[in-house]
């Protein structure tokens, strides 16, 4: 099975010996920091250094005494899957205060700490910057007042910081996605779902006040994921005659025979003359001019409680073991820094030109200028904003371009979890841009049969939080039935295809391509969209459905693991879903805290087995309960998990018990998670709008027809580290393994070792990625708004 072919440095060229690293959570908590402590501890511990527990964040650390302990690799056991911060998080006047952080220096000094690593918000790391700034000076006051040793000025010399952000609101330049944002988009997104259908009982109107005092990403966000009528931020205070149109549009969407509309306001939000927008005013507002039953729902804290979703652990992992690499690789010159996600990969940036460009947004806003702080909050938050209001707003009639294009919209494979969200999108989208849409039932299995009929704009009103596939879907290939489905283009005059689907999809588009030699009728632009859970399909990190896979393969997990609580020792052997696709299996098991994850792509015999129940042994002779094995259902024909399970059980005779799960199904139904909703929301809207620019280039006028036959008029759009990229799908044949339908490389394998060295493994973590700061991009060019994610 081909590699990844990257540079792997073992962890003695970055050893920690001799370094002693705390770790502190500061401001407002976050579900996913008990994750990120975890992953700064143990990777700390990994590479030899000291690690220390600052309890109660900078008060801890002014206060000292028992507020800084050493942190042992048993002390965050079972921390994995718990909201919060539970190592304590406080505001902190005093060490605003010089004399403050005089004593939190002596603190630090006295443990020998010179590395420190801080979870928070703007103001936390801006106050740990402050810090380090004065710590040569606050070292020299503590030897000048007989508190230090002379000679320990020279000994710890520099004080090195590197920051992760843990902000529910995700109000930070500089990364995609904060520490907790995902998992207050969940709790958000579950109240919507459930007001919905109460809403839909008795045809209300329902206003929901979310968290952001100055940023709108979770109203704006959620409004997106759950296609609400009206959303209402900071960064953008609506125009003046809101409150009107607000109201027609509310009045317009109940007149189509919709029972309910919503609401969404970030706490923060204003008009144009800075008086604020409550949510008691929106609800007065719709009974005095609509006379509409309404009610308001203020969210609160509902928003930072709660496990963490698999997206927040899987981050903040990712970037507590990339902050202890920092740590390690620093040097005196070297400027704080913050450790960041752009597009699906960690980066470092400069602690200081994220803080000044997050208070450049609030400047902006505070003078008035809007559309610039839009822009500065970056692509993907004006990319959302944009999207939101083409599929939101539905434009008159008369506004509308004229095409005369008929685009067809199906679904290829199995069912995926957000694949409703992306035809809402296509269809949408393709209206706004003037065309008539055409939804295709069952896949090319209906396509053949005629099942085709057009589809409009109120037609896929509430999709974005239904799971499945409304349109139905199949895995049937066109191949075999080429001439019907030829026949049925011809008669339904359909100009491009955008087809969502799964490795049949992209099956589909290679055998459509091939047909065009004989059908003109074929010789249309098409694209794909990925959803699968399985997340095998090439050309995409990322596919719509995965994400909510591994939210039921993590929450699975952590009952399972919980049911084992208070009885004797136990190891729990998980069967997963992916085919031959160990993505579910390995970032599941990261997300989920496992000891070990069996896929195809990297092959194991039986000794492999046998280390892997050793290593178990031993963790379970010390303090850990339970243990935790997942298996990819294709990952060896022989070493089944029936095969693993009596394994186990057998030799782990005396010291633990076994059970096993397969999971199966129940990773691919439900609703699909905000991640999910969005990704299909936003990145079928960039197909569908790439679709309208090839019919452009591709209509003949001559002719009066579409004719697109080169290679770039059939591709499949994923998500390639930090970008969206269209790529035609013949390229994509030589990166595939069209035996066990996967790709050839996947960027996730590199994954596999952070949760080997979490679960306390010895191996080698590929550092190719990473050690490179890099430098606040203001406007990123056009095609890099890969927070397609969020």
């Amino acid at each position: 099975m081909a590699q990844p072919d990257t540079k792997k440095i073992f962890f003695e060229n970055l050893s920690g010996a001799g370094k002693a690293i705390a770790v502190l959570t500061s401001g407002g908590d976050a579900q996913g920091m008990n994750a990120a402590v975890r992953a700064v501890v143990r990777m700390g511990l990994y590479v030899g250094a000291k690690v220390y527990f600052i309890h109660e964040g900078y008060q801890g650390m002014v206060d000292g005494g028992e507020n800084i302990k050493e942190a042992t690799w048993e002390s965050v056991s079972s921390m994995l899957q718990v909201g919060g911060t539970v190592i304590g998080s406080a505001r902190c006047k005093e060490f605003r205060s010089h004399e403050g952080r005089l004593k939190a220096a002596h603190n630090l000094v006295q443990q020998g700490i010179t590395n420190l690593c801080v979870i928070g918000g703007d103001g936390s790391l801006t106050g740990a910057n402050l810090f380090r700034e004065e710590w040569s000076g606050l070292l020299g006051e503590l030897v000048d007042q007989g508190l230090i040793e002379a000679d320990a000025v020279q000994k710890y010399s520099a004080l090195h910081i590197v920051g992760m952000v843990g902000s529910i609101d995700n109000d930070f330049c500089g990364t995609d996605m904060t520490i907790g944002t995902d998992s207050a988009l969940h709790r958000i997104i579950e109240v919507v779902d459930a007001i919905m259908t109460t809403a839909q009982s008795h045809q209300r109107t329902f206003v929901l006040e979310v968290m952001g005092r100055h940023c709108g990403y979770l109203a704006l966000v959620s409004a997106l994921a759950c296609g609400a009528d009206w959303v209402l931020i900071p960064e953008m205070p609506p125009e003046d005659g809101w409150e009107d149109k607000m109201c027609q549009k509310l009045s317009a969407t109940r007149s189509r025979g919709t029972r309910l509309n919503i609401i969404i306001v970030a706490e923060g939000s204003i008009d144009r003359h800075g008086k604020p927008i409550t949510s008691n005013y929106l609800k007065e507002l719709v009974v005095k001019c609509l006379g509409f039953d309404t009610r308001v729902t203020i969210l609160g804290h509902v928003q930072r409680g709660g496990t963490p979703s698999a997206f927040d652990r899987i981050l903040a992992s990712r970037m507590g073991v990339e902050a202890v690499l920092a740590l390690l690789e620093t040097t005196a010159n070297t400027p704080a820094c913050v450790v960041s996600l752009c597009g699906n990969q960690s980066v470092r940036l400069p602690l200081m030109e994220c803080v000044q460009m997050t208070q450049e947004v609030q400047k902006a806003m505070d003078e008035k200028r809007f559309e610039e702080a839009v822009k500065l909050r970056g692509r993907s938050f004006e990319n959302n904003l944009k999207t939101y209001k083409l599929l939101a707003h539905r434009k008159p009639e008369s506004e509308l371009p004229t095409s005369n294009f008929n685009v067809a919209v199906l679904n290829v494979g199995a069912p995926a979890a957000g694949m409703n969200a992306a035809v809402r999108s296509a269809v949408r989208v393709g209206i706004s841009e003037g065309h008539k849409m055409f939804a295709v039932s069952d896949g090319f299995e209906g396509f053949y049969k005629g099942q085709i009929k057009e589809i409009k704009w109120a037609d896929v009103g509430g999709w974005t939080g239904q799971g499945g596939s409304l349109l139905g879907t199949k895995r049937t290939l066109p191949a075999k039935h080429v001439d019907k489905i030829a026949e049925q283009m011809r008669m339904h005059n359909i100009n491009a295809l955008l087809v969502v689907g799964g490795f049949e999809a992209f099956l589909s588009l290679l055998e459509l391509l091939t047909a065009r030699g004989k059908y003109d009728e074929f010789c249309v632009p098409m694209v794909m969209v990925p959803a699968t859970v399985s997340n095998n399909v090439p050309g995409s990190d990322l596919s719509i459905g995965a994400d909510t896979a591994l939210n039921a393969i993590t929450t699975t997990c952590d009952r399972i693991k919980q049911s084992a609580s208070g009885t004797k020792r136990r190891v729990f052997i998980i069967e997963t879903m992916g085919g031959y696709c160990g993505y579910l299996a390995s970032v599941g098991g990261l997300a989920a805290g496992a000891d070990a994850a069996y896929i195809y792509e990297e092959p194991f015999d039986i000794r492999d087995l046998q280390a892997n129940v050793e290593h178990l042994t031993e963790k379970m002779k010390t303090s850990i309960q339970r243990g935790l094995v997942l298996r990819n259902e294709n990952s060896n024909e022989n070493y089944t998990t029936d095969f693993i399970y009596q394994l186990y059980s057998e030799e782990g005779k005396g010291v633990f018990d076994s059970r096993k799960n397969v999971l199966g199904h129940m990773q691919q139904g439900g609703a699909p998670s905000p991640f999910d909703r969005n990704f299909g929301t936003k990145i079928s809207a960039k197909a569908m709008q790439w679709v309208t620019k090839k019919l452009t280039e591709t209509f003949r006028q001559d002719e009066g027809r579409v004719f697109a036959n080169t290679e770039d008029s059939c591709c499949l759009l994923g998500m390639r580290r930090r970008a969206l990229v269209f790529q035609p799908v013949v390229q994509l044949k030589e990166h595939t393994d069209f035996v066990h339908r996967i790709p050839k490389e996947q960027w996730w394998l590199k994954l596999r070792p952070l949760m080997k060295i979490l679960a306390k493994y010895k191996t080698s973590y590929d550092v190719s990625d990473s050690g490179q700061l890099e430098h606040v991009v203001r406007n990123r060019p056009k095609e890099s708004d890969a927070s397609v994610a969020m």
